[in-house]
């Protein structure tokens, strides 16, 4: 899911690059700041719809679940955790199927987040209480 990006620096200045990312599947473009590092944007996902998520500023925890059944999922699927940060350009691919929960690690942290379909183009949100989920 990790497409790791880099950085480099010279005396003119800092380069963050992602040489591997291929963006010609990418339809809409947003950022997500959360107002507090406390609070956590979760449970929301797709089964369709892909995303991808960049650290523009900051560092965010994004915790990602695999659904099982939509309609009625279960309660202990297993969650992992990937934490990206500003210093290079890696980006956390989420494929159709998921859900995800973000968290912003320090204060006034930006998520770049790209999708693969215009906004209303589909019906393909789905979301679920923080607390669904057994951690």
């Amino acid at each position: 899911m990790i497409l790791a990006g880099k950085k480099h620096e010279d005396d003119r200045g800092i380069i963050t690059f992602n040489n591997e990312f291929d963006a010609s599947e990418i339809k809409r473009i947003y950022t997500i700041e959360n107002h507090s590092t406390e609070f956590i944007r979760g449970w929301q996902g797709h089964k369709i719809e892909q995303r991808w998520f960049a650290c523009m500023k900051g560092e965010f925890e994004v915790s990602v679940i695999q659904i099982d059944d939509f309609a009625q999922p279960s309660k202990d699927l297993m969650i992992t955790k990937y934490r990206l940060d500003c210093e290079s350009l890696t980006y956390l691919h989420i494929p159709g199927g998921y859900i995800t929960s973000i968290q912003a690690k320090k204060e006034g942290s930006k998520l770049l987040v790209l999708a693969d379909y215009a906004l209303g183009q589909i019906q393909d949100e789905y979301r679920f209480s923080l607390d669904y989920f057994k951690k």
